[in-house]
């Protein structure tokens, strides 16, 4: 719930308490009981409301106990830390190289074959000069996810970048056809302030372009000998839970901290490729991944869970399918 709502929560609260002071100044009984009881029912509303905030939503079947949170790290900035339900994707991001004061410039967005490709960029504030100070997000301080039209060729990687804000990295463009970059990162202001963003930019490899159907809706995706499964059912608006669990050889497997958490969890719309990065809970529940989301709209989606097992870094892919 928005910080905003408390402050609306305590302006009627001290309306009661007004009200049941003049009422007792004039020695209206009526009044006077009247503005006592809706004191007393504003205080309990108050403290009903608090409870909320402190005890956070109820949990779903996928509740057990946690164990085992990677420790936080230092890095470029300061340290960027998230309240996973708060950050539940309702709100889409990458579909503009434009926002919030911010803008993705691209060194090129044209490649003459497929194959790999060096990929530059920055990020310009709102003076128009490249931005250098970033909050570390999961043991970076920026993440780029490139995918192709289709959503085949999915990446989760990491820029380097330069002393004056130039980013650079290798993707592997390795298909003709329409790809979409995603700029994940969170910058610090001069103030201090923090905004999390995800800016978005087409890129564009000649050739003879031939779009994959999208793979059935399944709840399960198996990789070398590995099969990761999730529990949940999101819905338009409203967070729900979503518990990602590895099995190996019928038992659970063991996930491994990488970047900073047991798993991430990537999810593009089909159509307009919109880009929600759903961050998890720290600690590991019943030995799988807990994230929490809420679908946008309706339609179809395809969701990228990167986790560790072995000192392999591993992608399961599924479609999901909202209605």
């Amino acid at each position: 719930m928005p910080e905003h709502q408390s402050t609306q929560a305590e302006v009627p609260a001290q309306a009661g308490v007004v009200r049941a002071q003049a009422a007792a100044r004039t020695g209206d009984a009526a009044g006077t009981k009247l503005g006592m009881f809706v004191g007393g029912l504003i205080v309990a509303l108050v403290v009903g409301f608090t409870l909320g905030k402190v005890l956070g939503p109820a949990e779903s079947p996928t509740q057990g106990a946690t164990t085992g949170a990677p420790a936080a790290s230092p890095g470029m900035g300061g340290v960027h830390v998230h309240a996973p339900q708060a950050s539940a994707g309702s709100e889409v991001g990458g579909l503009a190289v434009s926002s919030g004061g911010y803008t993705l410039a691209p060194a090129a967005t044209v490649f003459g074959a497929p194959g790999p490709q060096q990929l530059k960029f920055v990020v310009n504030g709102a003076d128009g000069k490249p931005v250098t100070d970033f909050a570390v997000v999961h043991d970076k301080p920026l993440h780029l996810v490139v995918v192709r039209r289709d959503m085949t060729g999915y990446q989760h990687l990491h820029p380097t970048m330069a002393a004056d804000g130039t980013w650079t990295v290798q993707a592997d463009l390795a298909t003709p056809g329409p790809w979409r970059a995603y700029a994940d990162f969170t910058a610090i202001s001069a103030g201090g302030t923090q905004t999390a963003i995800a800016l978005g930019t087409d890129l564009t490899v000649a050739g003879d372009y031939r779009p994959q159907p999208l793979p059935a809706a399944a709840r399960e995706a198996a990789a070398d000998g590995l099969t990761a499964g999730y529990e949940g059912t999101p819905v338009i608006g409203a967070s729900q839970p979503m518990l990602f669990t590895v099995k190996q050889g019928g038992a659970t497997a063991k996930l491994e901290p990488y970047l900073g958490s047991f798993g991430h969890l990537v999810v593009l719309r089909e159509l307009d490729l919109a880009y929600v990065h759903v961050h998890p809970e720290p600690a590991l529940v019943n030995g799988g991944v807990k994230f929490w989301l809420a679908a946008p709209s309706p339609g179809r989606y395809r969701m990228f869970f990167d986790y560790s097992v072995g000192g392999k870094v591993r992608t399961a892919q599924y479609t999901l399918e909202v209605k």
